[in-house]
């Protein structure tokens, strides 16, 4: 017996919409670009955890190149939104996004 057998598929979907929706609502109503970072990563990884269950109950593994890029996108945004956010950080002395309005242009 495999897993694809014992988890129902729409389990996956509901944990995967829950997690985007949990990042969805960081990325709106926190103001700390720390958490907005991680609140970002959040949704990624709740779109990769529907793209591997989609891609195992229907035996396609195409869906996984997909994951595979998502998880490279991550990993460069995660490096440059730190270093940025590390840059701002040293001149503003706050984490807080609304205090970054001078970047506008």
């Amino acid at each position: 017996m495999t897993w694809t057998q014992v988890i129902p598929a729409e389990w996956y979907l509901i944990l995967g919409t829950a997690l985007f929706g949990i990042g969805l609502i960081g990325v709106l109503i926190r103001r700390n670009v720390v958490i907005v970072l991680m609140s970002i990563e959040l949704m990624l990884n709740a779109i990769n955890l529907i793209l591997v269950s989609s891609s195992a109950y229907h035996a396609n593994l195409s869906a996984q190149v997909f994951v595979f890029f998502i998880m490279m996108v991550a990993a460069v945004e995660v490096s440059v939104g730190l270093a940025i956010f590390t840059v701002i950080y040293r001149r503003k002395e706050s984490t807080d996004i609304d205090a970054l309005n001078e970047l506008k242009g």
